[in-house]
């Protein structure tokens, strides 16, 4: 459908999508679903997230602890080198795994509902749904305005699933 970003560029991620967005019936990802017939893409878990960013690691980052931020600049888009704007995906050097942008450029939405902690949370990797649904989704990853701890590994947050702006994205698995 439409270009919904607020920063526009052949490869820019997308932003200003809400979690209902991708989510909802007939949203996003049921388009995409039904491009692809046999095919299931959804948006990842928190622990799928967290995984991935760190690609095998146990730092704060996935280059390392970097206690003085000072290689940061070579691995995320955020608030001290984005120009207060996305970029392209792939300017800053990946994760072990080849991931690019899992640190800065835009937040992503995650499956799950939040919750201040993990206590309760599955044990297998799987979303962590609330039934009926919680009044919040989890957003993993910093972003342009995020300040440098924000694209830690381990930094989380969460937003209003019908919001969008210009600096949450997201980023899908295929299982």
């Amino acid at each position: 459908g439409d270009e919904p970003s607020y920063f526009s560029g052949t490869n820019r991620p997308v932003e200003r999508v809400s979690w209902n967005d991708i989510r909802s019936p007939g949203g996003f990802l049921d388009e995409l679903n039904a491009m692809y017939a046999g095919l299931t893409f959804r948006l990842p878990t928190e622990a799928e997230w967290e995984y991935a960013y760190r690609a095998g690691t146990t730092t704060r980052f996935y280059w390392g602890d970097d206690p003085n931020y000072d290689a940061i600049d070579d691995y995320a888009w955020y608030q001290g080198n984005s120009n207060v704007q996305t970029h392209d995906v792939g300017q800053k050097t990946p994760n072990a795994w080849g991931l690019h942008d899992m640190a800065g450029n835009v937040l992503e939405w995650c499956e799950d509902d939040w919750h201040e902690n993990y206590e309760g949370a599955p044990t297998d990797g799987s979303a962590r749904v609330d039934e009926p649904r919680g009044s919040a989704r989890v957003v993993r990853g910093g972003g342009w305005p995020s300040s440098a701890p924000f694209c830690r590994a381990a930094s989380r947050t969460y937003d209003s699933p019908d919001e969008s702006n210009f600096s949450i994205g997201f980023r899908i698995v295929l299982p």
